[in-house]
């Protein structure tokens, strides 16, 4: 009968060096979480999703899932641990993140005291614009609300608070902002009447349809795999899911094809700006992605591009 080799784990502090804890007679089997949670009970305030540890100290984080005796460690296996601070779990960032806006936008369109004059309080715009731009506001959030809680995935069950305080103040403020100008009393409609609004309309309409497949088609892929299965996205028999073709991160493209409509249906410089900076943002998501797809996949399509199909 062998004997089982057990491992002693040191877990040291990764800026100071100094040692937090010692753990002895570690199972060869454990993995990285169950470590976690053995620091925990020596440290209550460090729970295991504000943990991060190492095997150098400006090394890759360790994966929860990564099993001890796989790693590149002797009997003894010094790790370096970093605090990521206070967590929050996903429910209270959807919270904050998405029904923020959604309830920002609504006060001003139903004008509410304080925002314009005393006159203008609770009083409506005479442009059918103004109503469907509510519209299309309110309805953008409450699909991100219903992907959020239904459709999407996550790897990890927390988010660092330190997160969502600056997603907040960028989703809150820019949601004031624009809602001030499309709301405001001395709005004028888009410079080509209706003919602009309804073809914006439409578009937008067509974009917030293709990025929900596109987020349920990517949900379907993980469900079929499982969580250790890696494939990448193809297109299925939704016609939406179609620009897989082109580009990899479709979801992207259609979020930026729906604020971009937004845009020219409401024609407000603030909705512009939004739209502008989500593209940068999204395009360093997106190519970070594609990049990873390509990496993994010798069999990844060439003619995919990033979120623009053909350039970017």
């Amino acid at each position: 009968m062998s004997r089982t080799t057990f491992f002693e784990v040191e877990v040291l502090d990764g800026r100071t060096r100094q040692q937090l804890c010692f753990l002895d007679k570690v199972e060869p089997h454990a993995t990285i979480g169950e470590i976690k949670s053995l620091l925990h009970k020596s440290y209550q305030q460090l729970y295991p999703a504000r943990q991060d540890l190492k095997l150098d100290p400006k090394g890759k984080s360790l994966k929860d899932d990564d099993v001890l005796q796989n790693l590149p460690v002797g009997p003894t296996a010094t790790m370096y641990f970093r605090d990521l601070g206070p967590q929050i779990g996903w429910t209270m960032v959807f919270l904050a993140e998405y029904i923020g806006p959604l309830f920002i936008y609504l006060l001003f369109y139903f004008r509410v005291p304080y925002i314009y004059s005393h006159r203008d309080a609770f009083t409506s715009s005479p442009y059918s614009v103004v109503t469907l731009a509510c519209a299309c506001h309110t309805c953008h959030y409450i699909k991100r609300l219903i992907e959020t809680i239904f459709v999407h995935r996550f790897s990890r069950g927390t988010m660092p608070l330190r997160t969502i305080v600056r997603n907040c103040v960028y989703y809150w403020t820019f949601s004031a902002w624009l809602a001030y100008y499309i709301n405001h009393p001395l709005y004028t409609p888009p410079s080509y009447g209706d003919m602009q609004v309804n073809y914006a309309l439409a578009i937008f309409v067509l974009c917030e349809a293709g990025n929900f497949s596109i987020h349920v088609a990517l949900n379907n892929l993980k469900a079929e795999g499982g969580p250790k299965c890696r494939k990448f996205p193809h297109p299925t028999k939704n016609p939406f899911t179609w620009l897989f073709f082109l580009v990899s991160c479709p979801n992207y493209t259609y979020e930026v094809g729906a604020w971009a409509s937004f845009s020219v249906m409401t024609q407000c410089l603030p909705v512009a700006l939004f739209t502008f900076l989500g593209l940068i943002q999204m395009t360093t998501w997106a190519k970070g992605k594609h990049k990873a797809y390509t990496r993994e996949f010798k069999d990844y399509p060439h003619l995919r591009m990033p979120i623009l199909p053909l350039l970017l």
